[in-house]
């Protein structure tokens, strides 16, 4: 007698290609703000600040929505994907403080440490993070950990707590908050050498778009640096405190380790 079959199930489609989300962010955060400061939107003499009215308030309505664009789309995907981590809610609340910011109308010298604000806010408190007991560094690596199984997440839990990780993660933590708060510093010395002209003028939206566009690559850049000292620095503790091959990054491979030397649930 012939078993029978067990029906195979329908091959599940294949995912449409889509266009990434990093280009979604630099559409939106990037290329749309840059075209409404512009004067002469791509060469065809269209300028979003004489639509809006020309002159002091065309120009003051075109550089607010400029600013507040971005806002507006890092907002809009942290509640349409509801991501309620603790990283997409720094990363709303450094929105809010950068759309608020934008009403403060100022220039020159002012206007280079405001467009680096939220750099040395992040700074700041990344710094003061490091004296508790959680540093904010630990909170980004341990959202990286939270689609790992249970098992594999709790041995990271543990590995974290562990004094020599610990310290690990507070360096890591002064170490990307000085070099977020360096980035700063260039960002305002960039800003403040070539945003020259009054507020609310057609040459002051120039100005900051063309600043826009020049600091984007480095400032990515300066924060990858930041990043990968950080996660040196910790791993490096990590490797110290359960041997080569543990890692905060692959929490399988860091359980492993800790099931050899009879550390989980120590």
């Amino acid at each position: 007698m012939t078993a029978p079959q067990t029906p195979r199930p329908a091959a599940s489609p294949k995912p449409r290609p889509g266009i990434p989300k990093t280009v979604w962010d630099l559409v939106f955060t990037l290329v749309i703000p840059i075209l409404i400061l512009s004067p002469n939107m791509l060469g065809s003499g269209i300028s979003v600040a004489e639509l809006l009215g020309g002159g002091t308030a065309g120009n003051i309505r075109a550089y607010l929505i400029a600013a507040l664009i971005p806002v507006a789309y890092v907002l809009i995907d942290l509640f349409v994907n509801r991501n309620v981590s603790p990283v997409a809610l720094i990363g709303g609340a450094g929105a809010i403080f950068s759309g608020a910011l934008a009403f403060w109308y100022v220039d020159g010298f002012w206007y280079a440490i405001k467009d680096s604000a939220r750099s040395y806010l992040t700074g700041v408190l990344f710094l003061l993070s490091a004296l508790t007991s959680v540093p904010l560094f630990r909170v980004f690596l341990d959202a990286a950990s939270i689609g790992e199984k249970p098992e594999d997440r709790a041995a990271t839990q543990q590995a974290m707590r562990d004094p020599v990780v610990h310290r690990g993660l507070v360096l890591g933590t002064v170490a990307f908050a000085v070099v977020d708060l360096i980035g700063g510093v260039v960002n305002s010395i960039v800003n403040y050498g070539r945003v020259t002209a009054k507020f609310g003028t057609d040459a002051f939206n120039a100005q900051v778009a063309e600043v826009n566009a020049i600091m984007r690559v480095p400032g990515m850049v300066i924060s990858l640096i930041g990043v990968a000292l950080a996660i040196w620095l910790v791993q490096s503790a990590v490797r110290r405190r359960y041997g080569a091959g543990a890692s905060l990054l692959e929490p399988s491979k860091l359980a492993a380790r800790m099931r050899e030397r009879g550390e989980v649930g120590a």
